[in-house]
Parts: C-alpha cells; sequence; structure tokens
C-alpha cells in the first residue's frame, strides 16, 4: 500500500507530464497547436481548424466536417498501396512521405497548415484508425519542429 505523501508524488509528477501551456495560441509550442484524430470520430470542441490530409475523400463524410482538404499531405497512391499491401515496411514507408513533403506542393500546402497553426489550434485528420502508424502523425512531428 502507498503512503499518502508517494501517491501526491505521483499525482504531482501525473500533472506536470499532461499539464499544457496557457495562454494565447502564440505561446504554445508546436505540439500542441497540433493534434492529430481520425475523420471517423465526432468532431471535439478544441480541434480547432479540421485539416483533412488525405489524397481522396473520405466515403460518408460531409464537407462542414472538415474546414480545409490539402491533398499535397496525403501519401501518394503508390507509396500507399504498397504500405498497405505489406510490400514497404514502416521505415520505409516513413523516409519516403517525409521526403515527399519537399515537393512545392506539399511546401505550399504546409505553409498552408502552418498559417492556421499560428492563429489556433489544427487538428490533422485521416482515415487510418492506428495513428501510430499513419502519415498524419509523421506530418504531425514534422510540422511540431517546423511549424513556426
Amino acid at each position: 500500500m502507498r503512503r499518502k505523501s508517494e501517491g501526491a508524488a505521483a499525482s504531482q509528477s501525473r500533472r506536470r507530464r499532461t499539464a499544457r501551456p496557457n495562454g494565447p495560441p502564440d505561446s504554445r509550442t508546436g505540439r500542441d497547436r497540433i493534434a492529430a484524430g481520425r475523420i471517423y470520430d465526432d468532431p471535439r470542441p478544441d480541434d480547432g481548424a479540421r485539416v483533412l490530409v488525405m489524397r481522396l475523400w473520405p466515403r460518408g463524410v460531409r464537407k462542414d466536417r472538415v474546414t480545409l482538404w490539402l491533398r499535397e499531405l496525403g501519401p501518394e497512391a503508390p507509396l500507399m498501396r504498397s504500405f498497405l499491401r505489406g510490400d514497404t515496411s514502416w521505415e520505409e514507408y516513413s523516409r519516403r512521405y517525409l521526403g515527399g513533403l519537399g515537393r512545392p506542393e506539399a511546401q505550399a500546402a504546409l505553409d498552408d497548415v502552418r498559417r492556421l497553426a499560428r492563429s489556433g489550434p489544427v487538428t490533422l485528420l485521416c482515415w487510418c484508425a492506428d495513428e501510430q502508424r499513419c502519415h498524419r502523425s509523421l506530418l504531425r512531428n514534422y510540422l511540431a519542429r517546423h511549424v513556426v
């Protein structure tokens, strides 16, 4: 059984890890401004601008559920097909996807996301159920490092 002081220390430690900075959006870090979510999940009040980052519009989704659709930030079709078939590893997929962000069209789309993130929260949306193995997590981490 834990003593009272151990419980308080653990609780305080937990609060520190989950605490988010307060203040205007400009004072938050890139990681706090940009979230990732699934397009099929219900919108949350703290989503901010909802940005769809897929090449094709997802089936059954109304246009009013998205603030902006940036096709150029979705993986290219051959890369996505190769990954879904299992011909490409996650490491290779990640390398090739991030390399594709250097294209001028992708850079223009990244500028649009950066502009939105400077004025408030942004949620990157895709259909993938596993966020850890989805390009939106790669994109979120990329933008968190390059948002300003």
